[in-house]
């Protein structure tokens, strides 16, 4: 019996039936979208390691704007992915923060406290991890310490849709607003300790651009030819001051307004969220991974390169870390504050989820290169490492979730029922749900 006297909503619970199919939508896209990030990974492993292995590095090693020393333009095409196209990434980020604090389930302090305790323990036990296990060894390897606490939620969603396509709708949307409370902290992360030659006149510059696009999203004016150009130089001022490009993406997806005017329809943030997803989704995303993970392990000494002291802290950081960072900080939560698992939900499902959370890709690559380089040696082992701890936490979530899959499939024929044709399950509809 539910104790009259809780203070905190059930752990997990279902949530609206407008939040349901927002999330089914975003589900849906990310779903597609890791499919296409694996494509790339692939492809590029499979290149970096074939008779024509050079070619792929002179790809990535290409400028295609040589003159562009002078804007800080001159880049490779492996850097514009890196730094452009994870700024689109970054931007539909900073919409789906935005959103999430002021339209959902993070408006509520109540239900934010989960997504957001479980993603600080999701980060700090494998940066602790990574740090035991490095610490002897110390030198540079040390910098790498953020690289195992993010988690790609794309590669994570494609991965749950193969292995359980029926998982309830809390946990579904708690793996979501887990990603996008770790991407927050991500972004801090980067900005603050690997920014590299500051340069404050370009920041600051940038806060113009940055103005013009908020006032014109503001008054609700979507002109394609103004808020692009706007954005780009923003996001080449922010590029130039040397704190990573990316940030500025997330600092423009903050401007947009979430309410829709008059409490009609979606609202701008929803609606360029929807626009600008499957472009990060289905291209920004995919073409990083190809740049990114295309690690040559010809003529290497895979036992040296298994024992080194990196490789093994990022993936004990995200096998080990996350595991026990996300599932033991909600278990503590629950503990401490007598809040309860939904009913549909058991311990042994979010133990699936913390495994699943272990699985970290785009983020970790960047913040890899970020920590030591682009094409460095240890740069080169860390794709190794993130390679193998997202592999090993794909393939234990699987054991796991994959056992609980009748019981989800008889859920979600459940929850499906429409008995009276008016288009919403019945579920969203009875009080005692």
């Amino acid at each position: 019996m539910t104790n009259p006297t809780r203070q905190f909503p059930r752990l997990l619970s279902r949530r609206s039936w407008p939040e349901a199919r927002f999330l089914a939508d975003v589900l849906r896209t990310e779903t597609v979208g890791g499919g296409l990030l694996l494509l790339g990974a692939v492809i590029a492993l499979i290149w970096a390691n074939s008779p024509w292995r050079s070619a792929y590095a002179d790809l990535g090693d290409w400028v295609p704007w040589p003159g562009g020393a002078a804007l800080h333009l001159d880049l490779s095409l492996a850097t514009w992915a890196a730094d452009g196209l994870l700024a689109i990434f970054f931007f539909v980020v900073g919409l789906e923060l935005k959103r999430e604090f002021v339209a959902g389930d993070l408006r509520d302090p109540r239900r934010a406290a989960l997504p957001v305790v479980a993603a600080m323990g999701g980060m700090i036990v494998p940066a602790l991890v990574y740090l035991a296990v490095t610490l002897g060894a110390g030198g540079a390897g040390l910098r790498g310490w953020a690289i195992p606490t993010a988690t790609d939620i794309a590669f994570a969603l494609a991965v749950l849709a193969v292995v359980s396509s029926h998982l309830p709708q809390g946990l579904r949307a708690f793996l979501l607003t887990l990603a996008v409370v770790d991407d927050l902290f991500a972004i801090i992360i980067i900005a603050v300790f690997y920014t590299a030659d500051f340069h404050p006149v370009p920041l600051l510059g940038a806060l113009l651009p940055i103005a013009a696009f908020a006032l014109l999203v503001q008054r609700r004016r979507t002109w394609w030819w103004a808020l692009i150009p706007l954005a780009v130089t923003a996001w080449a001022l922010v590029h130039a001051s040397g704190v990573h490009a990316t940030v500025a993406g997330v600092l423009l997806g903050f401007t947009v307004p979430v309410l829709a005017t008059r409490g009609r329809g979606p609202g701008l943030a929803e609606r360029l969220e929807h626009r600008w997803r499957p472009v990060s989704a289905g291209f920004a995303v995919p073409v990083f991974a190809f740049f990114a993970a295309g690690v040559t392990l010809v003529d290497v000494d895979l036992a040296g390169v298994l024992t080194d002291p990196v490789v093994l802290g990022v993936a004990a950081g995200l096998v080990l870390g996350k595991a026990v960072g996300v599932f033991g900080s909600t278990f503590l939560l629950a503990r401490f504050t007598r809040a309860e698992l939904d009913e549909e939900i058991t311990w042994a499902d979010l133990a699936g989820l913390a495994l699943l959370a272990g699985i970290g890709f785009t983020v970790s690559l960047l913040i890899g290169e970020l920590a030591f380089g682009p094409g460095s040696p240890e740069d080169e082992r860390v794709k190794v490492a993130v390679l193998l701890g997202s592999l090993l936490s794909a393939a234990l979530a699987a054991t796991v979730l994959i056992r609980r899959n009748r019981v989800y499939r008889r859920i979600s024929e459940r929850e499906s029922r429409d008995s009276d044709g008016d288009g919403v399950p019945d579920v969203y509809q009875d009080e005692s749900a």
